[in-house]
């Protein structure tokens, strides 16, 4: 077990400390909002959940690059990994047009929320705002997907801790002007973002033309047009990867828009609980990364024993952490709610839902460490399928039923935010069993025959 598990840390801590890096930009963004105004904070929270739908869900279909060249890498067949990063780029093309048209024209979606008209409007231009910096968000995804692939997280970890230092002068600058410039509240932590994003996109290919590790696969070596093979492999694993992100991340959002109809305060404190959340998931998140890396790795390599021990030992040492980091939060949910906001109708509000949150994170941990890992072996459908089902049917569709007591019978304690809340964690519990029984499946098939007949070590 130790073997595996010090080889998933060593990948693992650099994934977390950049995912930190970029969890902090919505840490510092709720924070520095917060004490603007309350009224941008829900336009923050309302038009950050839109944002990350439209965005994770497109960058989930960039992702199944990782599976594939990491599969490549552990074969030693890294010249055709320079082609799959090819592709992957032209399909960044098409997927930035079709995320632009979303972002700038959201209409549809904030319909859904029924919001007020100043944050409405604050909302609206946070937004499209953001539209532009979204094609430079793409393309840093390929890098990531390829140097995560192929073991160099460390190159992702130092652009995304820079990304972040150059984050709060930015924001100060803009949320609350200075030096010609007016305070714009919500919609300047989008104009320091966008910058943002264009300049590490830049820094990551500039990595990829120039440092010596990235020279065998040739990624720039020459010009090519789409090959339909290539492309249709990448959405037919793409597809489902992102449909299953855009699932996960969606019954998140649509609880922040139906969640807004029980007021500003009710809003500003999901957005808070959503926020420390977000930073939690990021460790589980990481140790989900390293794993399918060496699992990939490894199958590509042939070596379906060492892929199951490490994704056995990965979804563990994930699901320990959260134990700690659950009890932790517990205890210090006063501390972290002061630190967050002053206002203490936003603390009343978000307290009882931090509570459900240690239950919450236990079961987020198992079902993202186990997805990563069947992402590896290529598998995606059934997951998604394991997803809808138990995000959309038991997340949103109870969330709704006990958020605004359809039928009377709610009780009290549950209604509001908290049904909503206490749904998703029931849903990622389902989600997270059904992953890993399915993991245990696929694992299984990958063994030698000798190794089935005679049954595979006990998970």
């Amino acid at each position: 077990m130790w073997p595996d598990v010090r080889k998933i840390v060593a990948l693992a801590w650099p994934v977390l400390i950049g995912q930190l890096a970029i969890i902090a930009f919505a840490v510092i963004d709720t924070a520095m909002v917060g004490r603007y105004s309350a009224t941008d904070l829900a336009a923050l929270g309302l038009g950050s959940s839109i944002y990350i739908s439209v965005y994770i869900g497109l960058t989930g279909i960039l992702t199944a690059l990782q599976p594939i060249a990491g599969q490549l890498f552990g074969a030693r067949r890294e010249a055709e990994i320079g082609e799959e990063v090819r592709q992957a780029l032209w399909l960044t093309a098409v997927l930035s047009v079709i995320g632009f048209v979303c972002l700038y024209f959201p209409q549809p979606l904030l319909s859904i929320a029924d919001t007020p008209p100043a944050l409405h409007d604050r909302t609206l231009a946070y937004l499209r705002i953001l539209s532009f910096g979204l094609p430079a968000g793409l393309a840093f995804r390929v890098y990531s997907s390829l140097t995560n692939a192929v073991g160099k997280p460390r190159l992702v970890m130092f652009l995304q801790v820079g990304a972040l230092m150059l984050k709060v002068p930015l924001n100060l600058w803009f949320i609350f002007g200075g030096f010609g410039v007016p305070a714009l509240g919500g919609p300047g932590c989008a104009i320091a973002s966008t910058m943002i994003n264009w300049l590490i996109a830049i820094v990551g290919i500039t990595v990829l033309l120039r440092v010596e590790f990235f020279r065998p696969f040739g990624v720039f070596s020459r010009f090519c047009w789409p090959v339909w093979q290539r492309q249709k492999a990448l959405l037919k694993l793409g597809i489902p990867m992102g449909l299953s992100y855009l699932i996960e991340v969606t019954s998140y959002t649509f609880m922040a828009l139906f969640i807004s109809h029980f007021g500003t305060t009710t809003l500003a404190g999901h957005q808070i609980t959503g926020n420390i959340g977000a930073v939690l998931y990021m460790t589980p998140l990481s140790i989900g990364v390293a794993s399918a890396t060496l699992v990939s790795q490894a199958l590509g390599a042939e070596r379906f024993d060492a892929a199951r021990s490490l994704a056995r030992h990965g979804i563990a040492l994930s699901c320990g952490i959260a134990c700690v980091y659950g009890a932790a939060l517990f205890a210090l949910r006063p501390y972290l709610l002061e630190a967050y906001t002053p206002d203490s109708q936003v603390i009343a509000a978000a307290m009882p839902l931090l509570a459900i949150v240690v239950f919450y994170h236990f079961f987020d941990a198992l079902q993202i460490t186990t997805a990563f890992v069947l992402r590896a072996y290529k598998v995606a459908v059934v997951p998604t399928v394991i997803y809808a089902v138990a995000l959309w049917g038991i997340g949103l569709g109870g969330g709704y039923l006990l958020g605004f007591n359809v039928g009377g019978y709610t009780p009290a304690w549950l209604q509001g935010a908290r049904g909503f809340w206490v749904a998703n964690s029931l849903s990622l519990g389902v989600a997270g069993v059904g992953l890993f029984l399915y993991w245990r499946h696929i694992s299984t098939r990958h063994l030698p025959d000798d190794r089935v007949r005679a049954g595979a070590e006990p998970v």
